[in-house]
């Protein structure tokens, strides 16, 4: 028989496929576990830099685990009103956020779609992280944050003190934009800038934005601007945005509210 025959051609295509496919589906099953973990370690990692307690160079992923016990106190809230989430509602130990935002029972509108660049829903609960002194005090507060650059979603971790107005940190992990444009949110310098920065001004409205150009030091809203990025002014409106969006009413602001106030300060108004 003729081993150069179309059958013959067809039938060893179909066997390289097959065994292609088997061995593809394998490893991401097999893979999973590792994934998932390294997952996880990321997740540890931008938290513990957002808060300022861990540095890429110098940290190892055992050290992100010991610093991360040691300094971190997970918890799921209810975003519409701050508190702990309810236990008999929603599972902390199985809840994924990103997959509650796509999930009717576990989201809800957003009432503006512009409020966030355009996306549609958010989840009810969302994790915040506290961050924990020596003495067990809580120092200051990790808040996940996301919304849309000029080419894709944003995620990343904003850290603000027990005044609920003043940044202690902030990150981005994942996006899209634009290499050495948008892209650099996730430049250590820039993210620098946001150190000291206050959200909220006296009439307790989120004022904090990423302006065009340069903050002018002599000017009066200094304290709530950060130096826009160069080439990146669609991206640097999205961090503006989705900034005012999760620090205001319908993101953490009741959360904030209850911050404020366990620490002494009143309610932002």
């Amino acid at each position: 028989m003729a081993r150069d025959t179309i059958g013959q051609t067809l039938l060893v295509a179909t066997v390289l496929c097959v065994v292609c496919s088997v061995l593809v589906a394998s490893a991401a099953v097999g893979l999973r576990s590792r994934q998932e973990a390294n997952k996880q370690l990321d997740q540890m990692k931008n938290v513990l830099i957002a808060a300022g307690l861990f540095d890429k160079k110098e940290n190892s992923a055992d050290e992100v685990n010991e610093i991360f016990e040691a300094s971190i106190e997970r918890v799921l809230i209810d975003l519409e009103s701050g508190a702990e989430a309810d236990s008999s509602q929603v599972n902390a130990e199985t809840y994924d956020q990103r997959e509650a935002a796509r999930d009717p029972k576990l989201s809800q509108t957003i009432e503006s779609a512009a409020e966030l660049g355009g996306i549609k829903r958010r989840e009810k609960y969302s994790f915040v992280y506290r961050v924990k002194g020596e003495s067990g005090e809580i120092e200051k507060v990790v808040l996940p944050i996301y919304g849309k650059g000029l080419w894709s979603t944003v995620y990343g971790f904003l850290a603000v003190g027990v005044d609920a107005s003043t940044v202690e940190g902030i990150t981005f992990y994942e996006h899209g934009e634009t290499p050495g444009l948008g892209g650099e949110i996730e430049n250590p310098a820039w993210t620098a800038l946001w150190k000291g920065k206050t959200v909220f001004n006296d009439s307790g409205e989120v004022v904090l934005e990423v302006v065009k150009g340069s903050v002018n030091p002599e000017s009066a809203a200094a304290d709530h601007q950060v130096d826009g990025l160069s080439g990146a002014t669609i991206t640097s409106k999205g961090v503006s945005q989705l900034v005012h969006y999760w620090m205001g009413p319908h993101g953490f602001g009741p959360f904030l509210d209850l911050l404020r106030q366990s620490a002494g300060g009143g309610t932002s108004g």
